[in-house]
Formats: C-alpha cells, sequence, structure tokens
C-alpha cells in the first residue's frame, strides 16, 4: 500500500511540476494563457452541461420506457384477469344448469316413482 501511496505522489508531483513548466515556457503571455485556460475551462463546463442534460434526457426517456412496459403488463393481466373469470363464470353457468337439469330429472324420477307406487297400492 505505501508503494502505490509512493507512486500516486510522485505521478501528481510530476503532472503539478509539469504544469508549472508548461505554463513558464509557454509562447503566450501570463494574460493570454489564463485567457486560454478561462475559455478552455468555460468550454468544458460548457459541454459537461450538455452531457449532464443528454444523461437526463435519456434517464427520462429509459423511465418513460419502463413505465410504458408496465401499464402493458399492467393492462395485459387484467386482460388474462377478466378473460379467465369471464371463462370461470361460464363454465359456472354450465355447471349449474346440468345440476338443475339432473335435479329436475331427479325429481321427475321420484315422482313417476312414487306415482306408480301409489298405482299399485289402489290396484291392490
Amino acid at each position: 500500500m505505501k508503494d502505490q501511496s509512493r507512486v500516486i505522489a510522485a505521478l501528481l508531483i510530476g503532472a503539478a511540476a509539469g504544469a508549472v513548466l508548461g505554463l513558464l515556457f509557454a509562447p503566450d503571455s501570463g494574460e493570454g494563457t489564463r485567457g486560454s485556460i478561462g475559455n478552455l475551462a468555460t468550454d468544458l463546463a460548457g459541454k459537461a452541461k450538455d452531457k449532464a442534460n443528454e444523461l437526463k434526457d435519456y434517464g427520462n426517456n429509459a423511465v418513460d420506457r419502463v413505465k410504458s412496459r408496465f401499464n402493458s403488463a399492467a393492462d395485459d393481466l387484467y386482460n388474462y384477469r377478466d378473460g379467465v373469470e369471464g371463462d370461470l363464470r361460464n363454465k359456472a353457468n354450465n355447471i349449474a344448469s346440468d345440476v338443475r337439469d339432473h335435479v329436475d330429472n331427479a325429481k321427475s324420477r321420484v315422482k313417476n316413482t312414487a306415482d306408480n307406487v301409489n298405482d299399485s297400492i289402489q290396484q291392490a
């Protein structure tokens, strides 16, 4: 860890020394160099702002796409649920109708049997 710290410190010191030497031996005057640095900083700030806006727009678009997909999936789920609910309701109605038919048939058979027993008793 200490070796890495020394290497990083040496790099930073070298970069600072290079910057100082570059400014000292620059072909431009101090005022011109400061102006160039100011312009560069302004340009970099503008580019950073533009990139931040692009990133913000990208993020907003991504959020909108996710919301759209979520809403679409939710709609699909509700439609599926409604379809299943309708199918179950139809099947339940069919079963209820079949049960009523069987009950009516059973009542009719019991009545017929009772009538036959009654007729047999009256004839005897």
